[in-house]
């Protein structure tokens, strides 16, 4: 099927959405590059599979309930429905495109300890809040750990409710719990998912379960000590004896920090399996003022595509959770104004920052500054709170910490504006300072 799926590139799917580039696929599926919006200006992701009479209702259902959740590492659908190509009966589902996806790294090294600090507390956080709507995501495997900009997200074609059978047959795998045998699809499926996953990723090896009787199975001697508890708790093989998602969240979160008037810079934790460590200072200058960046292409959104990174230093845990922040006040109604008017006519409530995120850089880069490398970068913030664009105001004199600092704005998260007490956009500027010892920086909001 691999060569007839390549061979429909250049058609056009509900006269809509062209097919730009075959990007992956297996006998069942096909996806491609194609568009969306307006002037099809936004790189999307189609996948194409059979109109199957007997499961096109259920699976139309299964994505448009997938498509009403909201989550920053959750990957989005958008649009979906039949068509017809030839003598062909399909589904599509357009989705966000994902530029790379962690089964591009595994083949060719591991992940780091701190690596994989970065990766599991956002996992973590996308699979308590499904298993909280009562989801389960059912497919956890690298290939579907995904990165769209620097940011980490999970594939979401593939959820369905908690204790919904497993519908079509399809040959079990290795990250598949044992009692996906009896149809049996719980959220205890994905913890199990998860420490197999969790093995790979730092040992580029499997676990080994060798026979009904053993309890749970035999980990990697490579694995490191300090994930060696988590994956043990998660690969039991009777279902309510792992860990619950909540209960492996509570293990890697570190003591929350309430927000005061100053918020403790963190350091990066956007996805950064693209980034390749020269072994020396020079090498490494050099790399990153040409901009240097691994092109990889697109999968499935079941199976899709990512990059290898370097190991960045070691550096504390990322928490997953929001922190709590300090709400500013809105002024009280001047004295002099009518008494018709309400006191809350136009009130603004400014917003706050929750989380703010330094640029990790590597000590090697770090000892090339001289003086402070400024680099200013212009955030709108969505009324979630989440940045929606970054763009560099002012660049500085080094693109490469121009870059560092771009990446690490994306990752801030905002208490939102207020308007007449609805939560509304705001735009802000964050100033970045690089020294030879420390990196600073000093957020501005500048509307509403």
């Amino acid at each position: 099927m691999t060569e007839i799926w390549k061979q429909w590139e250049g058609e056009v799917i509900n006269g809509e959405f062209h097919l730009r580039e075959y990007l992956g696929g297996t006998d069942h599926s096909a996806v491609f590059l194609t568009e969306r919006g307006q002037h099809n200006q936004q790189k999307a992701a189609i996948k194409l599979i059979p109109d199957d009479p007997y499961n096109t209702k259920r699976q139309l259902s299964r994505w448009a309930a997938a498509a009403e959740l909201s989550h920053p590492h959750l990957l989005r659908l958008f649009q979906m429905g039949r068509c017809q190509f030839g003598d062909r009966r399909l589904l599509y589902l357009v989705m966000e495109y994902a530029q790379e996806n962690l089964s591009q790294v595994l083949p060719q090294r591991a992940l780091t300890p701190p690596e994989l600090e970065d990766m599991l507390p956002p996992l973590v956080e996308a699979l308590t809040f499904l298993h909280g709507k009562s989801f389960v995501h059912g497919q956890l495997k690298p290939s579907n750990i995904m990165a769209v900009n620097d940011r980490l997200k999970l594939s979401s074609d593939g959820l369905r409710a908690a204790g919904e059978p497993s519908g079509v047959p399809r040959k079990q795998s290795v990250y598949d719990p044992p009692e996906m045998v009896d149809g049996n699809v719980l959220p205890a499926g994905d913890v199990w998912s998860l420490g197999i996953t969790l093995v790979e990723a730092l040992t580029q090896r499997f676990p080994v379960l060798d026979g009904a009787k053993q309890d749970s199975p035999a980990l990697p001697e490579t694995m490191p000590p300090q994930y060696t508890d988590i994956a043990r708790h998660c690969l039991r093989r009777e279902p309510t004896l792992r860990w619950t998602i909540d209960e492996i969240a509570a293990r890697i979160k570190p003591e929350s920090t309430v927000v005061a008037d100053s918020i403790p810079a963190k350091q990066n934790t956007s996805v950064n399996w693209r980034y390749v460590a020269p072994v020396v200072a020079v090498v490494l200058a050099a790399l990153a003022l040409a901009g240097l960046k691994l092109r990889t292409r697109h999968a499935e959104p079941s199976p899709t595509s990512s990059s290898a990174p370097a190991p960045p230093q070691n550096k504390p845990t990322p928490a997953p959770a929001l922190m709590v922040p300090k709400v500013a006040q809105a002024e009280p109604a001047h004295p002099s104004k009518s008494p018709a008017l309400s006191p809350t006519t136009n009130a603004v409530v400014k917003g706050s920052v929750l989380e703010q995120v330094l640029p990790d850089v590597p000590p090697s880069a770090s000892d090339t500054i001289t003086g402070t490398v400024r680099v200013r970068v212009r955030v709108a913030v969505d009324a979630a709170g989440n940045v929606s664009e970054a763009t560099l105001d002012s660049p500085g004199p080094s693109k490469y910490f121009a870059n560092l600092a771009l990446r690490a704005a994306r990752r801030w998260r905002f208490k939102p504006a207020q308007k007449n007490g609805q939560d509304v956009v705001s735009e802000w500027m964050l100033n970045f300072g690089f020294k030879n010892t420390s990196n600073t920086v000093s957020p501005r909001e500048l509307a509403p």
